[in-house]
């Protein structure tokens, strides 16, 4: 049987968050099968940002998650390969931007400062049979995908499985993403990372959400929840159901692959959330789903789409001309020649990393007049 923990916390006060972390992760059976080892706490730190931005995941649930481990005599090592370069000088940047290095001179908890990587194969992989991962990552007894509950302009929402696509090393996230773009393709290397990884439980930091155009340039969404797991799949369906984004490619995709536990094989306990009245969350502007799918022929459906979906466009008024987003552009379309970055929309790839990756919220996203009477939001 499944379990999925759900604890309501209006608020990220030290003691009230360490607290409602423990009551959400007490019940997991994974739990009460781990024996004292060596921790992975996977936490999702996307860029330099501070905890009260909402896009990383917050350093008092990280803590809460720590501090539980520890408790039950596990030796815990937080880490995460932001977007960007892989770099020792950059993960210290972030760390203390974010909040994580307080947790870890409070709690005595390691830091992961290894950028070595290592090819693995996996043979049971849909599609990403070797990968390149972080070999510190690979070197834990466990893994725990400690994620933030977000929106997400490709994916449509970020949880506990698109959380793990952080153990593939820096820049090699843009390689996947320039050679598997199609969003099915894609969902499923997510899902083939999480298959190897395997993480023994999920948390995700769902207090104060992020809705719109996530990962970073959305609005927080004070959800008020802190979710817990022992299957990814299983708290990313609950998530989603919560938030009204049950038909992002990472559910349809774990779905379709039998990764789904059934409604009666799941048990949960913690807050009643009947009472908690949760409009659906407002969407990307650059998502997929639409009303046309199944009614017309296929590749004329993938042609219409193709012809108005989203594109990045620079905000020039809030462009600083730090050249980040030229830098992690997996398809190399992003030219600073004259001194703003200027997107051949003819070959982007659309996978949003420029919008994911800017520190200015300059990369806002153009849609075809067409595009929202087709698409839900």
């Amino acid at each position: 049987m499944s379990k999925i923990g759900i604890i309501k916390c209006s608020d990220y006060e030290y003691d009230k968050v360490i607290k409602k972390v423990y009551e959400a992760l007490i019940g997991l059976s994974s739990i009460k099968e781990m024996e004292p080892r060596r921790v992975l706490v996977k936490t999702n730190l996307l860029k330099k940002n501070k905890p009260e931005d909402g896009v990383t995941t917050h350093p008092y649930v990280v803590e809460g998650v720590v501090r539980f481990l520890q408790d039950r005599g596990h030796s815990v090592i937080i880490g995460d390969s932001p977007g960007g370069p892989f770099i020792s000088s950059m993960l210290k940047i972030i760390y203390e931007t974010s909040g994580i290095a307080d947790v870890a001179r409070r709690t005595g908890c390691d830091l992961n400062y290894d950028t070595d990587s290592i090819d693995v194969h996996f043979n049971e992989a849909m599609y990403l049979k070797n990968m390149k991962l972080v070999k510190a990552f690979t070197e834990v007894d466990y893994v725990v995908s400690c994620g933030k509950l977000k929106t997400h302009t490709m994916m449509t929402y970020t949880g506990a499985v698109k959380n793990l696509f952080g153990v593939i090393p820096g820049v090699i996230k843009a390689d996947y993403h320039l050679n598997l773009n199609d969003l099915t393709q894609f969902a499923n290397v997510l899902i083939d990372i999480c298959e190897y990884v395997k993480p023994v439980f999920s948390v995700l930091d769902g207090i104060d959400a992020m809705e719109g155009d996530g990962p970073s340039s959305g609005d927080i969404r004070k959800l008020g929840l802190i979710l817990a797991g022992d299957s990814p799949y299983d708290l990313d369906y609950v998530a989603t159901k919560i938030t009204g984004l049950l038909d992002a490619p990472t559910i349809i995709q774990s779905s379709k692959r039998d990764l789904l536990s059934k409604p009666e094989e799941i048990i949960y306990y913690g807050d009643d959330i009947s009472d908690l009245d949760v409009p659906p969350f407002k969407r990307p502007k650059s998502t997929h789903v639409n009303f046309i799918s199944g009614k017309i022929p296929k590749f004329v459906e993938e042609f219409i789409l193709d012809s108005i979906r989203p594109y990045p466009m620079i905000r020039d008024d809030m462009c600083i001309s730090c050249g980040i987003c030229a830098k992690n552009c997996p398809a190399k379309v992003i030219d600073m020649d004259s001194g703003k970055p200027i997107i051949n929309t003819k070959d982007c790839i659309r996978c949003f990393c420029c919008h994911e990756l800017c520190p200015k919220k300059a990369v806002g996203i153009k849609r075809h007049p067409l595009h929202k009477i087709l698409f839900r939001n």
